[in-house]
């Protein structure tokens, strides 16, 4: 494997690593978000 190559392949594969890493993360955040959801105090006067 010549240096263009292995390169090449180094770029795709951490482009990729990164896409997936994005994705898991929004998955869990999602995932998150419904177990815990946000109040919201508009209704409650004090």
């Amino acid at each position: 494997m010549d240096k263009w190559s292995f390169g090449f392949t180094m770029t795709l594969v951490g482009i990729g690593g990164t896409f997936i890493t994005l994705g898991l993360l929004i998955l869990l955040i999602n995932i998150f978000k419904r177990l815990f959801p946000v109040r919201s105090d508009r209704g409650s006067l004090k």
